[in-house]
């Protein structure tokens, strides 16, 4: 058996290929199809299947494109109702790659259709269904009590069996998956606390409570995934704009989204401008952060981050970008065009800030979970989405944003900047810089706004 995952850090989404004979399936590819074209064409392998574990909704997906290149067909669960030409199976129902099975086993819950793989009875690609360490979410138009029962059908099989997940830690598709990327079922029933004993309704409970709410673009990659997208080699490049180009382009509706690092963003920016930075999970937050169907014109450090922005961008469904800031924001600056600035703070500087007369409110944009094991003192907890807000807080007010690391106080700085005229301060390192200097913490939980 020839079984390879390919593991794409940016949306920590999992696809695979699993070959014998010459043939293989593909699982749960990512938009741009070509790694795996180049990977099948140096095992001399034919794609026979491209399995689709459910709609997925986090990202959109290559399947199409592949099968219009390859001539190899999709595979849904029946219940995916895909608009295009596929074969629908059902529990029970197997497929073969050469030699080896691959049985399905309809396990809805993540949504109605998932379904998770056993391959030659050894390995399990589970897609959204199992993570390790976790379950996926249940609000995708499947639910708790279902997710429940496929998770007792998974259980029943034989401890050695391998879990293939299609996500790993930082998806927005679990609650608190683990850093882990495969385990076994024995593994999972001994640490996995959401396979531990317990009723349906104790279940439903742990896995619902606390459960964020799924992004807005969630919804509409999953259509996109049901009609099938177009291939990236539709999308054209964008082109170079003048700054006054911006500048219209702005006033005519499209959102200026700046890529480059979150201490630069925050040291001078195009006002107006939403910032997610290429360095970290960008499509993901991209995705979370920026309407669904936003015009975009983009301001990058250079042309190499324009076109991994425009990738990065479509693999989550933002395929509308006007064009790119030519020059960067030195050609903003060289037009005599007004920046805005977030001033960077280190953590001597704000703790410094913080003793003083008139000192900033300190909002933490991370997760709860992350606030409760330790947050500046006094820190109010905002946790980073497209609703945040200061409307509440005092007009004039310094404002402090805090992360982990300084790249989503970044974000929510552009954001916070839409409802708030006064100062706002960027935490440079975030609450990591902060411990490494020796300053205090505060843990414990805090009501959240609203």
């Amino acid at each position: 058996m020839l079984f390879h995952r390919f593991y794409l850090n940016c949306l920590a989404h999992a696809s695979y290929v699993v070959g014998d004979g010459g043939e293989c399936a593909v699982i749960d590819p990512q938009r741009d199809v070509d790694q795996y074209l180049d990977f099948i064409g140096k095992h001399s392998l034919t794609i026979r299947w491209i399995i689709e574990t459910h709609l997925l909704a986090d990202f959109v997906s290559g399947h199409r494109e592949l099968s219009e290149r390859t001539g190899a067909e999709i595979v849904f669960g029946a219940a995916a109702r895909a608009a295009f030409p596929h074969l629908s199976v059902r529990d029970g129902d197997v497929l073969r790659v050469g030699n080896l099975e691959l049985r399905a086993i309809e396990t809805p819950g993540h949504t109605p259709e998932s379904m998770c793989w056993l391959v030659d009875g050894t390995k399990l690609l589970t897609g959204d269904t199992l993570f390790i360490g976790d379950a996926g979410r249940p609000d995708l138009g499947g639910s708790a009590e279902q997710l429940y029962d496929s998770l007792q059908k998974l259980l029943a099989l034989d401890d050695s069996v391998e879990v293939w997940p299609a996500h790993g830690a930082g998806s927005a598709c679990g609650k608190n998956i683990g850093k882990e990327l495969h385990s076994t079922i024995a593994d999972q029933k001994r640490f996995n606390p959401n396979l531990a004993p317990m009723s349906r309704a104790d279940f439903v409970r742990r896995v619902t409570r606390d459960l964020a709410p799924a992004p807005d673009y969630f919804g509409h990659d999953a259509e996109t995934n049901r009609s099938g997208a177009a291939p990236l080699s539709a999308l054209a490049d964008p082109p170079p704009l003048s700054p006054a180009q911006v500048a219209a382009a702005q006033k005519d509706g499209a959102l200026v989204l700046d890529v480059r690092e979150g201490v630069h963003f925050c040291a001078a920016h195009v006002p107006g401008s939403r910032h997610v930075g290429l360095g970290g999970q960008f499509a993901p937050w991209a995705g979370a952060l920026l309407p669904v169907g936003s015009r975009l014109v983009l301001v990058a450090d250079d042309l190499d981050a324009v076109h991994e922005a425009r990738l990065r961008l479509a693999r989550v469904g933002l395929e509308d970008v006007a064009g790119y800031l030519d020059g960067g924001l030195a050609a903003w600056d060289a037009d005599g065009r007004p920046t805005r600035t977030f001033e960077n703070l280190s953590p001597l500087e704000l703790s410094e800030r913080l003793e003083g007369f008139g000192a900033p409110i300190v909002l933490d944009v991370r997760k709860p979970g992350e606030y409760e094991d330790g947050h500046l003192p006094g820190a109010l907890l905002r946790p980073l989405d497209p609703r945040i807000s200061a409307r509440d807080l005092p007009a004039n007010a310094a404002l402090a944003i805090v992360c982990r690391s300084g790249y989503r106080s970044a974000s929510a700085a552009s954001l916070l900047a839409a409802s708030h005229a006064g100062p706002i301060l960027n935490l440079a390192g975030g609450t990591d810089a902060w411990r490494e200097s020796g300053l205090p913490l505060e843990k414990g939980s805090a009501a959240l706004p609203g």
